[in-house]
């Protein structure tokens, strides 16, 4: 299938967003602040510029595979930088190991991060192909 741009430029769009990602998990840049919005938004506007501009034959398709990269980008981040004792809750509690619990909850985790980036790119998509059509649509 062809996304208009080739498979390394997918991955370096997926990885813009990554670094927002180790920063808050390192806990050096925190929701609500001017820093953290600069590290969630541009890498998302650059995405949707770079889809735009290349003239992209799916702009939606082409974006929702660099959300899926990055969210496998972002399910890593969490795993290494994963500093959390979380525990099974409810009929659950104390009923498996230690290990098993952590198991759960990390691959509920991974899961979330795949599910974010897949959103993330499903919604930069639309933005694109909705600007991508009103282009095509002046030219015409």
């Amino acid at each position: 299938m062809n996304l208009g741009l080739r498979f390394p430029a997918l991955i370096a769009l997926a990885l813009l967003a990554v670094p927002r990602a180790v920063l808050h998990d390192m806990k050096i840049i925190h929701e609500g602040t001017a820093v953290n919005l600069l590290f969630v938004a541009v890498p998302l506007l650059v995405w949707i510029v770079v889809v735009v501009l290349a003239r992209t034959p799916r702009p939606f398709l082409t974006l929702l595979a660099v959300g899926a990269i990055y969210g496998v980008g972002l399910a890593l981040v969490h795993q290494v930088f994963w500093d959390v004792d979380v525990r099974l809750g409810g009929n659950l509690a104390g009923r498996l190991p230690i290990a098993a619990e952590q198991g759960i909850m990390r691959a509920f985790a991974a899961v979330s991060s795949l599910f974010t980036g897949l959103l993330t790119g499903a919604v930069t998509g639309l933005v694109a192909w909705a600007i991508s059509a009103v282009q095509t649509r002046r030219s015409v």
